[in-house]
């Protein structure tokens, strides 16, 4: 975790005097061990350090190639960096240093836009380019690390966070009524865009070249839908998946400090930390030590864990700190929101920001997650259209009796019929009766988004008809919510605000689920091997026999935190359903919200109304003139 800005004029005329200083005062959070600078004319750099491998000690930003041709800021690290240097060097790169910001400068040096082909890890990353007068952006396969940019013509501001490039003076703050319309919906469609007209996100797994002319965007890695596995038995997969996820664990190790883990109890940060910890042990891990942290939620609530995380830490012999949740006031989000510009997030995510504090406070700069767990590991009923379209009648069969003995005959034949042949239906055919069943459910459902104003009705329907994302032809079937669930615009606002947190924090988040090689080996294996009658996630239990305590591979069930948001919704109801309406009949409509609020007090449990009264609320903080 680092942060980046910069400014580039390309109508020639010199960068302000302190305005980049005042971009990256605004991200010092960010840069514990030091804040550089770069300016040269109409283009300024700015570099906030956090040191977080052996490496970084010997890393230097801004970072200039010898002639100064080349200027480099990253927010990153390289997790290839023994094959990159190897490359690098075969290719005839004189590398200065051991500092992953030198290899992909040098690898900008030899594969230019290319580069980030031959780069894995995690990283935001801009470089200017004196020789053609352009600068060239990128972030991650996985959108790990932030990048935010406004282009007004002439002049391409970029950050870590938002409000360094509001506050610039050429920059206006207009709200963004259709990314508006989409939090208060809790309907997610954009990837690029944020609260505020012109301000972007560039999207994960894109590079972006800056000119005179503008920005030129385009993907550069996306998975393999054709790449297949030699493999016929389950025993094959599960080997090859235990290998790359050891690896992940190990190349996102690499610290000079103490590595911290989250052990929420579950089977994804469970795993995570007892691979490390199995690493250590046989002195393959890629810091000085590991330590697992868990959430003490100490009351009856289905949010305590701490049965399943202790048994974590008894498994493997050490101990596992538990760190009480936190939960601050409401006003402390409303300040939040106001500071950063930005959605503040939700109780849920800033629960474990003293969990963070403590790690951090204990000495780490990295916290691994089990993040993505959900996306590649859980699988989904689709297995039966795979089965069906390959005419794999064997396999086919299993699943139908591994469903029934689960579930009775009955339920295994309607998810036969649901997931197996209403896909291989016409897409017209679906269609039709996919709106048929629309209108049967949408009243009174979240679909008919009734606390909406007219207005805001219409701006979300406008968007859904220009942004929602069509399926890829060359998808199969499972692979269609692989692909969903890799492009969700909520996954993109996740990731962003958990990165957000843990840098506040002083940690750089790491999520090893999240490596592209097991996003590549997901899009490559049957649906099957990831659920199977009543287990999901079953090629991962399968593939942690022995790492881990059988009572957490048994586990079916997971952690609910409806009660860290109860707590502050049940105080809110005259705020909620009579105040925000009042302030914002723009946007809100207020019968529509007094409706939603009764829905959410018939089932306060972790549905849907909860998350979007709380999105109303810390949406109005960011637009909100006064606190």
């Amino acid at each position: 975790m680092s942060g980046i800005a910069g400014i580039v004029r390309f109508d020639g005329a010199p960068v302000e005097p302190g305005l980049i200083e005042s971009m990256t005062t605004a991200l010092a959070h960010r840069g514990p061990d030091g804040i550089a600078h770069w300016s040269k004319g109409n283009v300024a750099l700015g570099h906030c350090m956090l040191r977080t491998t052996p490496e970084s000690l010997e890393e230097a930003q801004p970072l200039a190639n010898e002639d100064a041709s080349l200027v480099l800021v990253m927010d990153g690290r390289v997790d290839n960096w023994e094959e990159l240097r190897a490359e690098l060097r075969k290719r005839g790169a004189v590398l200065r240093t051991r500092a992953d910001a030198e290899l992909v400068l040098r690898a900008f040096e030899t594969w230019g836009r290319d580069c980030v082909a031959h780069i894995d890890g995690d990283f935001a990353l801009a470089i200017w380019d004196s020789r053609t007068r352009s600068l060239f952006c990128a972030r991650d396969r996985m959108g790990h690390k932030p990048f935010h940019y406004h282009w007004d013509g002439t002049t391409l501001a970029f950050a870590s966070e938002l409000h360094p490039i509001l506050a610039l003076p050429w920059v206006d703050e207009v709200p963004n009524e259709g990314m508006i319309a989409e939090f208060l919906a809790g309907d997610w469609l954009s990837r690029d865009e944020t609260l505020w007209q012109g301000v972007m996100r560039l999207v994960a797994a894109h590079r972006m070249t800056v000119g005179a002319k503008g920005p030129r965007i385009d993907e550069y890695w996306a998975p393999d839908l054709w790449a297949t596995l030699p493999y016929t038995r389950d025993e094959e997969y599960i080997e090859h998946y235990r290998e790359l996820f050891t690896d992940a664990v190990r190349r996102m190790s690499r610290s000079h400090r103490p590595l911290a883990c989250e052990v929420s109890g579950g089977l994804d940060s469970s795993a995570v930390f007892c691979v490390g910890e199995h690493l250590r042990r046989k002195d393959r891990l890629l810091a000085p030590g590991i330590d697992g942290y868990t959430l003490a939620f100490t009351d009856n609530s289905e949010a305590n864990e701490l049965a399943y995380a202790r048994a974590v830490g008894e498994f493997l012999g050490v101990p596992v700190h538990e760190i009480p949740p936190s939960i601050p006031p409401p006003s402390s989000y409303m300040q939040s929101a106001r500071r950063l510009r930005d959605f503040p997030g939700f109780p849920n995510g800033s629960m474990a920001f003293g969990l963070r504090q403590e790690a951090a406070a204990s000495g780490s700069r990295v916290i691994h997650t089990g993040e993505w767990g959900d996306a590649w590991l859980a699988g989904s009923r689709a297995y039966y259209a795979e089965e069906l379209a390959s005419g794999k009648w064997r396999t086919l069969r299993a699943c139908l009796k591994a469903d029934a003995s689960c579930y009775g005959a009955g339920q295994a034949a309607k998810w036969l019929l649901r997931n197996g042949v209403f896909p291989m239906l016409p897409q017209g055919v679906q269609h039709g009766l996919r709106g048929v069943v629309r209108g049967l459910h949408n009243k009174g459902t979240a679909a008919a988004r009734y606390w909406l104003s007219p207005a805001m009705r219409r701006q979300l329907e406008a968007r859904r008809e220009r942004l929602q994302p069509l399926a890829d032809p060359g998808c199969n079937f499972g692979q269609r919510g692989l692909l969903a669930l890799l492009r969700s615009p909520l996954n993109t606002q996740i990731l962003e605000r958990l990165e957000r947190e843990a840098a506040h924090a002083g940690l750089e988040v790491r999520h090893p689920l999240g490596d592209a090689r097991i996003v590549q080996f997901a899009f490559s294996t049957p649906e099957r091997l990831r659920l199977r009658g009543n287990r999901s996630k079953y090629l991962h239990v399968h593939a942690m026999q022995g790492l881990m305590p059988e009572s957490i591979l048994r586990r079916r069930t997971k952690a609910e935190f409806s009660v860290v948001f109860r707590g502050h919704l049940d105080a809110m109801r005259n705020h909620l359903t009579d105040t925000l309406p009042r302030s914002h009949p723009e946007w809100l409509a207020q019968n529509g919200m007094r409706r939603l609020f009764d829905v959410y007090r018939e089932n306060p449990t972790f549905g849907w109304p909860l998350w979007i009264l709380w999105g109303i609320y810390a949406c109005d903080g960011v637009f909100a003139q006064e606190l």
